[in-house]
């Protein structure tokens, strides 16, 4: 078999190989795509295996792509783990390549878990939504400032019919009035592609038992129970509801040292879709259930607002991860939780 350590790079990639029979090695410099595409492909020609190892990082679908093509094995590490286990000062593309190569071969290569070409699909749907409503309320905020500039406060009836009807016949300025066309032809533009798409996520989580299911947690809407599910993956990859917390970047970062325990802020670590997601929904379940607003308040009253937002959020995040590990709906979930206080129950717990 033919071991490749790639140092991948958008435009060119640099890879050291060594062959485990012969004992045959090398370095070369790939640039893309041609050049690369021609390299794997005389290898696939001459009959040869090939495992390649590279860090996980962006701009690379084609060269995965390419390789699941001539089926070769990819492996994709952790990043920052296999910077660590860098000794030298010096870095360059030559000795990122060897030291890939060297941990492939020692076994000591830290692969991580990647989703399927589906499941990476279906997070651009989620992403370019998310993008979409992003530019659509830039568009409705730049004309509610042009509305306040004329003496005109409807805040959200502005986007009724009578609110659009007033914001039309605002008399303003010529390069004002250009301003608010645009907007508005903007606006009537980005409102349907956001509805199919919302649609077509809609229809996707029908056909996802597992994303109905967390759908019934209070604050969990489509959007959240679908990106829980493509960003998880599957919950044996992790044993606890630390993990997830930890997976998705709520909890503080720690530079603790002997008796002294330094606590950050939150790490963001892990997908920023997601933990947007989470946290939005744990402020709907807020509104929308009674238990969670006290806890919430709670939290509030004894530390911040900010910081019980996160906290809800981490909550919730643990408790989708519960759910779909025991196959619950929200019902069978709470049966389970803390039931101290209630009346008949002397020990505090069911």
């Amino acid at each position: 078999m033919l071991i490749i350590g790639c140092d991948y790079h958008p435009g060119f990639q640099q890879i050291a190989f060594v062959d485990d029979v012969t004992g045959d090695c090398g370095e070369r410099r790939l640039e893309h795509r041609q050049e690369a595409e021609q390299f794997y492909r005389q290898l696939r020609e001459r009959g040869c295996k090939v495992c390649v190892g590279m860090e996980a990082s962006g701009h690379a679908r084609w060269f995965e792509r390419l390789l699941g093509e001539l089926q070769f094995e990819l492996r994709l590490g952790d990043a920052a783990e296999i910077k660590s286990k860098r000794v030298r000062k010096q870095k360059t593309d030559r000795q990122d390549a060897q030291l890939l190569l060297r941990l492939l071969v020692e076994e000591r290569f830290p692969t991580i878990w990647v989703p399927d070409w589906n499941n990476r699909d279906l997070r651009q749907l989620l992403w370019h939504r998310h993008r979409m409503v992003q530019m659509r309320t830039r568009v409705m905020n730049q004309l509610q400032v042009v509305a306040l500039n004329e003496g005109v406060r409807r805040k959200k009836t502005l986007w009724r019919a009578e609110g659009r009807r007033q914001l039309e016949s605002l008399s303003l300025a010529p390069w004002a009035s250009r301003r608010r066309q645009d907007l508005l032809a903007l606006l009537d533009e980005l409102n349907p592609k956001i509805l199919e798409l919302t649609r077509a996520l809609e229809h996707e989580v029908q056909q996802r038992p597992v994303a109905r299911q967390l759908m019934t947690h209070p604050g969990v809407g489509a959007l959240t129970a679908l990106a829980f599910e493509l960003v998880i993956g599957t919950p044996e990859r992790f044993s606890c509801g630390k993990q997830i917390a930890s997976y998705v970047g709520l909890v503080p970062s720690e530079a603790s040292s002997g008796d002294r325990r330094r606590l950050g802020h939150i790490s963001k670590q892990g997908n920023s879709l997601l933990r947007f997601l989470l946290v939005e929904a744990a402020q709907a379940a807020v509104r929308s259930d009674a238990q969670w607003r006290r806890q919430f308040l709670h939290l509030a009253i004894r530390r911040d607002r900010r910081i019980a937002k996160v906290a809800m959020a981490r909550k919730l995040a643990v408790r989708l991860y519960w759910m779909w590990r025991r196959g619950w709906n929200y019902e069978q979930l709470s049966k389970f939780g803390s039931h101290a206080g209630e009346l008949g129950n002397r020990l505090g717990v069911q």
